[in-house]
């Protein structure tokens, strides 16, 4: 999810504020209920009660401020005993923001890393819009590009106007004092303030309207190898998750739907469900059922003892085949273009070789390791929604629709996230808890069950690809033609960023190639799958443009006869970035120096997207089965300016893992309308002692900081497809390898 929401976040007018305006942040101080200095930043236009000095900030742990202080959109608060309070406007998923955000606040405010603490924000997108992405939701891989001015500035102004109020004390020059440890030092050393002596004085400082930040050489935590603070908690058990929210009276709801997609529910016979003990109640809804207990055990075995009858309705004859059949027709279209540079006919014409080819990308599903689930308690004057979610507002707004309560009546509170990868950016799990816990009064936890999860996701759209290009004498590409068919998910997440047809997600990486092409036309023609919905997953638009454009650009050199790597470097002579990392990660894999056994191979990927770039070298193994292991991933990346280092190692790790299970194993197949994978058997993940040597090497850079969360799974694919090339020469334009392998 990078250029297509970025490309929605210009549309951040719907919450009252240009882009625009929304990157030119302002300053505001006040004081807290608690006598304590609060730091924020302000919109340049403020709202009515923002003018009459109102607090709008409200909501889970943060302490609103006394009416009269002007203080919207707060991220730092100080209080009178010297602690530190970052109100957190991003969600904790595994991507380590929980680290890397308060790295950003410590070092400009001279605060040791560990005084930092995390209050989650509201929903409130006024206050914690990410004009990067024009919501309060935590995706895009953009949480750092995002943060890393802001939060700096946060700090950086906290710390001069603590600082400012020391020299006021002390009735000296600003310039003779020093922050230092959470403390403000006199340059002669015989005086010393802590920030909390500090913090009611330090509120009445003009805000600096020049805030210098430290220079990259004088950074004393961002750049260097941090631990995550949130792992103690997550080893230890104390962390809680949205699966682990417990309340007094609350009872529990196991969930069946429909298999069908846009089936109903016809009857249902709970005889034998209701004499299973402690089962308390069957509740039924337009398509599906909840069991209610007094535990999650009874609750599934109950679920599990119910004799249904569905409405299938026209869902039940759709199939996967159906819909690649009407996705090859719906290629034949015109679509709306993206991109059209030169004469691409023309080149066709001067050409002295023609390569076409089609790619095709299965449905996939998210299969977080924290199942769907949503704990509610609908009452006739509130709503509260406990769970862990990308998008906070977006479920604010459910509740509101659901339950016809005004907005500060519909309370969220957000929890750890047991895994997002794009899932947790929808609402369709609270909606329907609000369903369930409006016949109720008292708090429901509705959890689905793994095979819930998996057959009732918002899957990864199927993409359909059609490529061509001509080669010259010398086998350079000098026309190249790239349609895509699949799904606009941002016709339905946000419809503004779509236009004249064309959902930037869907032809990100395609439409803006690293590589030099003179002549080239790329275009798409929506096609939405029938009754399948569809959404964001890891990566999104890059993870399929890259597996196409590195599998094709691998294809040319073939047909050129020159090796791949060297073929791209001589494409990529205006993106130096691009080319210094394919150099890095092929120097460090020490490409064409080592020779390779029968069935072995190596390939080779790089991609820019989400303000990175990235090159990837697989190395995997065919066995005659047809079955594949990778031995090792080289990757070098090019994020610009580093926080954490650890943190974009793991990312990178982790991403690639991730993009290892999908490309061998991943694929949903619909037939008779249902999906037809139910749990890890049939939808496998990556085992452990599959799991390969990872190598990552970051390359040092002084550009501002770009994505990590979902460039590692991007970049993955054609990696390994081209490998297995290297090693079997079966080219593979279908995903998942070992399916296409075995049927070869």
């Amino acid at each position: 999810m990078s250029r297509g929401l970025l490309e929605a976040g210009r549309h951040a007018a719907s919450a009252g504020f240009s882009r625009r305006s929304f990157l030119k942040l302002g300053l505001t101080a006040g004081v807290t209920a608690s006598g304590g200095f609060l730091l924020g930043f302000s919109m340049p236009v403020a709202s009515q009660d923002q003018a009459k000095g109102k607090s709008i900030i409200g909501g889970d742990g943060i302490e609103s401020p006394q009416d009269g202080v002007f203080a919207p959109n707060a991220f730092v608060q100080i209080d009178t005993s010297g602690k530190v309070v970052l109100i957190m406007p991003k969600v904790e998923m595994g991507q380590g923001v929980y680290t890397a955000l308060p790295m950003l606040i410590a070092e400009e405010l001279e605060v040791p890393l560990d005084s930092v603490t995390i209050d989650h924000a509201p929903p409130n997108e006024k206050l914690f819009m990410d004009p990067l992405l024009g919501g309060q939701l935590t995706g895009g891989s953009t949480s750092i590009r995002y943060a890393w001015e802001p939060m700096r500035k946060a700090g950086a102004a906290a710390r001069m106007m603590l600082v400012a109020a020391a020299a006021q004390q002390w009735q000296c020059d600003a310039s003779s004092c020093r922050a230092e440890n959470g403390k403000v030092l006199h340059a002669a050393g015989d005086r010393t303030a802590s920030y909390g002596e500090l913090a009611r004085a330090a509120a009445k400082m003009p805000v600096p309207q020049d805030i210098k930040l430290k220079e990259t050489k004088d950074f004393r935590i961002v750049g260097k190898p941090v631990r995550r603070l949130d792992s103690p908690e997550k080893v230890d058990g104390t962390a809680v998750f949205g699966l682990d929210v417990r309340l007094p009276g609350m009872v529990y709801a196991a969930i069946v739907n429909c298999p069908v997609f846009g089936g109903t529910l016809a009857s249902v016979d709970d005889t034998h469900t209701k004499t299973i003990p402690g089962v308390r109640q069957v509740i039924k809804f337009d398509n599906g059922v909840a069991v209610i207990g007094d535990h999650t055990w009874a609750a599934k075995r109950g679920a599990a003892a119910l004799a249904i009858q569905w409405n299938e309705g026209a869902g039940a004859n759709v199939s996967t085949r159906l819909i690649v059949d009407e996705m090859a027709k719906a290629s034949e279209k015109q679509g709306a273009v993206a991109r059209n540079d030169g004469d691409v006919g023309k080149g066709f014409a001067n050409g002295k070789t023609r390569v076409d080819a089609v790619y095709q990308q299965p449905f996939l599903a998210h299969a977080t390791m924290e199942p769907i689930n949503c704990t509610v308690h609908v009452r006739p004057d509130g709503c509260d929604i406990w769970l862990g979610t990308q998008v906070p507002t977006r479920i604010q707004g459910a509740g509101v629709q659901a339950t016809g309560l005004p907005p500060e009546k519909v309370v969220v509170h957000n929890h750890l996230l047991g895994g997002g990868f794009g899932r947790r950016l929808e609402f369709d799990m609270a909606t329907q808890a609000i369903k369930i816990g409006k016949q109720l009064g008292v708090p429901v936890k509705v959890t689905w069950s793994r095979e819930e999860d998996i057959q009732h996701d918002m899957y990864r759209p199927y993409y359909y690809d059609k490529l061509s290009a001509a080669l010259d004498a010398n086998g350079k590409p000098i026309a190249w033609t790239h349609r895509i068919v699949g799904s606009s998910i941002l016709s339905r997440f946000a419809p503004p960023a779509v236009k004249n047809g064309i959902d930037p997600d869907a032809v990100e990486v395609a439409s803006d190639l690293p590589y030099d092409l003179p002549n080239q036309v790329v275009d798409y023609v929506r096609h939405e799958p029938r009754n399948v919905p569809t959404a964001f997953w890891r990566g999104v638009g890059p993870t399929r443009g890259t597996f196409v454009v590195e599998s094709f650009m691998d294809e040319l050199a073939v047909q050129a006869k020159i090796d791949p790597v060297q073929y791209r470097r001589d494409l990529l002579g205006k993106t130096p970035r691009a080319r210094n990392v394919l150099d890095v990660a092929t120097q460090a894999a020490a490409w064409g120096k080592q020779s390779v056994p029968q069935g072995q191979g190596r390939g080779v990927s790089v991609m820019h997207a989400f303000g990175s770039y990235f090159s990837m070298v697989a190395d995997v193994t065919v066995d005659k089965e047809g079955g594949v292991r990778v031995n090792k991933v080289v990757c070098a990346v090019d994020c610009g300016m580093v926080v954490n280092p650890s943190t974009v190692e793991a990312q990178v790790q982790g991403g690639i893992i991730f993009g290892i299970t999908a490309a061998l194993y991943g694929e949903i197949t619909i037939k008779n309308g249902r999906v037809e994978q139910s749990n890890f058997t049939d939808y496998r993940m990556l085992r452990i002692d599959e799991t390969p040597p990872i190598e990552v090497h970051i390359v040092k850079s002084t550009e501002a900081p770009g994505g990590i969360g979902e460039p590692g799974t991007a970049a993955l694919a054609p990696a390994i497809t081209n490998a297995i090339y290297a090693a079997t020469g079966k080219r593979l334009r279908q995903l998942p390898v070992g399916n296409q392998l075995r049927s070869a």
